[in-house]
């Protein structure tokens, strides 16, 4: 394992195109640490002649990485994900510098990132199809699942590692070859990444550019890009979809969440206790998943609410770097000034209490305190916008049917949790939520097995899962003709 030192070796600063650092783009890009607001390095953004080089890079390693059996993508892959495990410790330190949150988080959400390379390594070798058959004669029939071709990826700034390698690790398998772009705000893991790619993969399969957001308009627009995959705000999967239009590519969104969580009478709060901090104030609450939005049953309502105020006062705000930090700061000021901004317009309605937190006094950086908020109601700004911060709403319901009515009541659809110890009604209001993902007593596991995706505004398709290496093929249907017969007198 090696150990990052930025003195010793520079924060890596440089998109790689067809497997080399290219020092491309007249616009430097600031990366700011979110601990101090301070400049860290200064990225390019590359435009659209950068986008140019790396979408005929990964066009011209096409053709090569599709034609390699699946086997051999495998190994490559593999060797792919070795090398990332190699630099562990130092892609953990460049994560947790990058977005602000605690080093001691960042080795797990790195380690589940490299399982999902080896996932999808895996199952390159046993996609499924429809049997060869006779289903016309003479026809016989049968199924090939082919690449799509260059994949454009963006990924968002909340997990840049995790979630980029979510964008690429399918897309690869399948055979396409992949352009990524990370967030402006978080790129450093992400092109450490790409540096390590170089070293054991095959030039132009795998490039990463930098840029705003006209870079990335260049790429979903770009002819050469067949799929458009994104992981991000709603607004930014609505604006993809515009572009990607234009020339009708397949697009896959993974998007905002503003996750439900409903807690039933009968609930093991200890077990609720338990599961929160995880749940709702990991990474800053800077999560599509997070347990943002309760709702609780009247006899236990109090008793919710104290549950996850004692969370919230347990959390130790701070610099990642503090190893008694367990939350560091949101991860821009513009970020924090709009959770901020949420939670005093929910105050200035005059009936909604603040239990615990709010914006704090911050010398430096862009923190806010984990806070807990109780007597809003369903129809609040804070419980209809996916907050995306350390913020918790508790909010009563009056029975089941409205309890799930108020978990379906918003734009998204992403996820959600049912704390109960009620299996039938665990059961049946699982069935009820229009999600993608339900949790039973727990609340934002997510499995390489598994699919994870949403619905209405949370976007469609799955990452994860043999489902999001399916999605990331084209079907071709072959049908041979089959002569009859002749007998040996024809011959």
């Amino acid at each position: 394992m090696s150990t990052y030192d930025p003195k010793a070796r520079g924060l890596p600063r440089l998109p790689v195109i067809a497997g080399s650092p290219t020092d491309i783009g007249d616009t430097g890009i600031v990366v700011r640490n979110p601990v101090t607001g301070e400049p860290l390095t200064e990225v390019p953004d590359v435009g659209d002649r950068g986008v140019d080089l790396a979408v005929a890079a990964a066009t011209s390693a096409a053709e090569s990485w599709a034609d390699l059996p699946p086997r051999d993508r495998a190994t490559s892959m593999l060797r792919f994900a070795d090398a990332l495990e190699d630099h562990a410790d130092e892609l953990s330190g460049l994560e947790a510098l990058d977005v602000g949150k605690p080093l001691a988080l960042a080795p797990a959400e790195i380690a589940s990132a490299i399982d999902k390379v080896r996932f999808f390594a895996g199952s390159a070798r046993v996609l499924h199809g429809i049997a060869a058959q006779e289903y016309r004669p003479p026809f016989t029939s049968f199924v090939r699942r082919e690449p799509v071709g260059v994949v454009a990826a963006l990924a968002p700034w909340n997990y840049p590692f995790a979630l980029g390698v979510w964008k690429i690790a399918p897309a690869l398998a399948a055979g396409n070859t992949v352009v990524l772009k990370p967030s402006p705000v978080t790129p450093l893991s992400t092109l450490r990444l790409a540096e390590i790619a170089a070293e054991v993969m095959p030039p132009g399969v795998l490039n990463v550019v930098t840029g705003g957001p006209s870079t990335g308009e260049a790429l979903v627009r770009h002819p050469g890009v067949a799929m458009v995959s994104v992981t991000g705000g709603t607004a930014t999967g609505k604006a993809v979809m515009r572009a990607a239009s234009e020339s009708v590519k397949r697009i896959h969104l993974e998007l905002g969440g503003n996750a439900p969580v409903l807690v039933f009478d009968d609930a093991d709060l200890d077990r609720l206790a338990d599961a929160y901090f995880m749940a709702a104030f990991r990474n800053s609450g800077q999560d599509c998943h997070a347990a943002s939005r309760v709702y609780a049953a009247p006899a236990i309502h109090d008793k919710v609410v104290e549950t996850i105020a004692g969370v919230a006062r347990s959390v130790v705000v701070g610099n990642g770097l503090d190893p008694a930090t367990t939350m560091g700061p949101l991860v821009s000021a513009d970020h924090r000034d709009r959770v901020a901004g949420l939670v005093e317009r929910a105050l200035g309605t005059g009936r909604v209490e603040l239990v615990v937190g709010g914006a704090g006094d911050w010398e430096r950086g862009y923190f806010y305190s984990p806070t807990v908020l109780r007597g809003t109601r369903h129809d609040d700004e804070i419980v209809q916008e996916e907050v995306f911060g350390p913020v918790v709403t508790v909010t009563p319901f009056s029975g089941e049917a409205e309890a799930v009515a108020m978990a379906n009541g918003v734009a998204q659809g992403l996820a959600a949790s049912v704390w109960t110890a009620d299996l039938d009604r665990a059961m049946r209001v699982s069935r009820r939520l229009d999600v993608g993902t339900v949790w039973v007593n727990s609340h934002g596991a997510t499995v390489a097995e598994m699919p994870f995706g949403g619905r209405k505004d949370s976007g469609f398709g799955a990452d994860l899962s043999i489902h999001a290496l399916e999605a990331h093929t084209n079907h071709k249907h072959v049908a041979i003709a089959v002569a009859p017969e002749r007998g040996d007198d024809a011959i």
